[in-house]
């Protein structure tokens, strides 16, 4: 009675996960809580008499290391965000065309795949995640259609070798300690390859096609992407576009927006510029997108409260139909205008003698305390939602060597995952390459709830002999068709398994089973080991199964949904494969 109860809670649950129609979690928190009622009304109890899964088993996913480890490393990512530390990296490729961008995600991607199989999974998604989101963000796919492409690759790179996962290490000491079979370091890497370069092939290629949301096309922290507005730079003595000489009749350092005129002393020149070299104390005006303007104008942030913000003028406003008059305005609001956007096209000409209309909306720069007192003035509406601090760059060299040290600790194995990533966060907040506010945005409730409600449903299934009953009733039903089928079979289970506990518990689970089927067979236990292996690793169609999906579920704005779609077709694609390459490699 109670297996068959945990069963329906948990269909119910993850019916409910993938329908999307209700958050994630909400059905996380019901789900936790049916169980905890259910349990404590009809308890599982071990001969001593005590409640297999009471409050503290059930709730033990709140203290989990895998969920501690993934909220660190966020707060990690999130202080290379602020700091800006990243922003070398796509503004060296500023001026590539858009093919070679592509070419560049396309060598990171298939370089975490390779690397995975030689380091733990984890540090290599989270040295990635800010680059793969960086270039895509900037260069067309967004984050969203290829942050689930880079954890599924690094999972399939985990295939090839002994250390390329921690559940090929877990299947190989338990085999050891309970046979006389010990898997080396490469002694399924030709099968393993095989299945990683299948996989590759369909998760670039395909994977980023299936992701094809809307909202997953840009980056969630985006306000108002594509909105241009009017900015300015003035090249003082150390400017680094100071002497730079115009190409094609284009800036190679401004390729990205559009230049509408540099004024030197009294002379306006306007496009094309031909052979035109930028001088000191010019005025470069040019039309570009908020992210484009920020990086371009120098913003001389002060310390980490400098804050972002865009006001609309408002109706009958006093600043309506007068020019900009940049220092007035700073007198009285403590602000700076950085650009000036509107609906309708601006003539060209400079930007302090265009006449201001209601409508307009102002970006503009100042201390957290300004922004807020902008609220209050009857003349400017500052919109909900623009509101942003900007990067302290000062502190970007910080912030990376902050990450580097958190991934190579661990992936040398010098301290456990979890010790560096907690150790990093608080770096980071130490140092101020963010503050407390900004690493509580970091953290992402669904992933908590998720992680919470994964491990409790986990645990019922195993204490109620749920996932026992599972793993008999379809491998043995089985084993009577003989070698090839049963082994097609038994990597399904594992794989359909793997996605609903965890990988580790599902190969703990299946090892003992697959051994025990191959001596009752009276064959070698080798391909059945290695099918446990590449199907526990085939943790595609969930963000449950495997810690690296979680880590990209909040930075990717990914749904439940979203993992079964791109996921679902690859589980079964590895599985065929298996299947049909078994027979000639085993020789069954």
């Amino acid at each position: 009675m109670q297996m068959w109860m945990t069963f329906a809670i948990i269909a119910t649950a993850i019916v409910l996960f993938a329908s999307d129609w209700i958050e994630l979690e909400v059905v996380s928190l019901v789900t936790i809580s049916a169980l905890l009622i259910y349990f404590q009304l009809v308890p599982v109890l071990d001969p001593a008499g005590n409640n297999l899964l009471g409050p503290e088993t059930l709730l033990s996913g709140f203290a989990n290391t895998a969920l501690i480890t993934i909220l660190a490393l966020l707060v990690v990512g999130q202080g290379l965000h602020q700091s800006g530390a990243l922003d070398g990296v796509t503004q060296i490729l500023s001026t590539a065309r858009r093919s070679r961008a592509k070419i560049i995600i396309w060598f990171c991607l298939i370089g975490a795949g390779i690397m995975s199989a030689f380091l733990n999974n984890t540090p290599v998604v989270v040295m990635f995640i800010p680059i793969i989101a960086a270039l895509a963000n900037r260069y067309g796919p967004g984050a969203g259609r290829l942050l689930i492409p880079l954890s599924y690759i690094t999972i399939l790179g985990g295939m090839m070798t002994l250390v390329g996962s921690s559940t090929n290490l877990l299947v190989a000491g338990l085999v050891d300690k309970t046979t006389n079979l010990k898997i080396g370091f490469f002694d399924f890497f030709v099968p393993g390859i095989i299945l990683a370069t299948i996989g590759a092939v369909y998760v670039l290629a395909v994977v980023p096609l299936a992701l094809n949301r809307p909202s997953l096309k840009i980056s969630r922290h985006k306000f108002r992407s594509g909105v241009q507005f009017l900015a300015r730079i003035e090249l003082h003595r150390h400017h680094k576009f100071l002497g730079e000489v115009s190409r094609g009749g284009m800036f190679p350092s401004l390729r990205g927006v559009t230049v509408r005129l540099v004024k030197r002393g009294e002379r306006i020149i306007l496009p094309p510029f031909d052979g035109v070299t930028l001088q000191l104390d010019d005025i470069v005006q040019f039309a570009g997108t908020r992210e484009q303007v920020t990086e371009l104008v120098d913003l001389n942030p002060q310390g980490e409260h400098q804050m972002l913000a865009e006001a609309a003028i408002a109706p009958a406003s006093r600043l309506g139909w007068r020019n900009i008059v940049d220092e007035e305005f700073t007198d009285q609001t403590g602000c700076f205008i950085v650009g000036i956007q509107r609906h309708k096209r601006m003539k060209r000409d400079l930007r302090d003698k265009i006449r201001l209309r209601p409508g307009d909306v102002f970006l503009i720069a100042g201390t957290r305390a300004n922004i807020r007192n902008l609220r209050l003035d009857r003349d400017l509406m500052v919109l909900e939602g623009s509101v942003s601090t900007i990067s302290s760059f000062t502190k970007a060299n910080l912030a990376l060597m902050i990450f580097a040290a958190v991934v190579f600790s661990a992936a040398i194995g010098l301290v456990p995952i979890v010790i560096s990533a907690i150790v990093g966060a608080l770096a980071m907040l130490l140092s101020g390459c963010l503050n407390i506010l900004q690493a509580a945005r970091a953290i992402d409730r669904r992933i908590v709830l998720l992680i919470a409600a994964s491990i409790a449903m986990a645990a019922a299934l195993e204490n109620t002999g749920g996932a026992a009953y599972l793993a008999g009733i379809i491998v043995e039903q089985l084993a009577s068709f003989g070698p090839v089928v049963t082994l097609s079979a038994l990597f399904l289970t594992v794989a359909i398994l793997t996605n609903l506990l965890s990988n580790n518990a599902t190969a703990l689970l299946f090892t003992p089973i697959a051994i025990g089927i191959a001596a009752s067979m009276e064959i070698s236990p080798l391909p059945f080991i290695h099918a446990v292996i590449f199907a526990a690793n085939c943790s595609f169609a969930s963000p449950l199964g495997y810690q690296t999906n979680l880590l990209v579920m909040g930075p990717g704005n990914y749904r439940f949904t979203d993992y079964i779609r791109a996921g679902g077709p690859l589980v079964l694609l590895i599985w065929l494969s298996f299947t049909l390459m078994a027979p000639w490699y085993y020789a069954l």
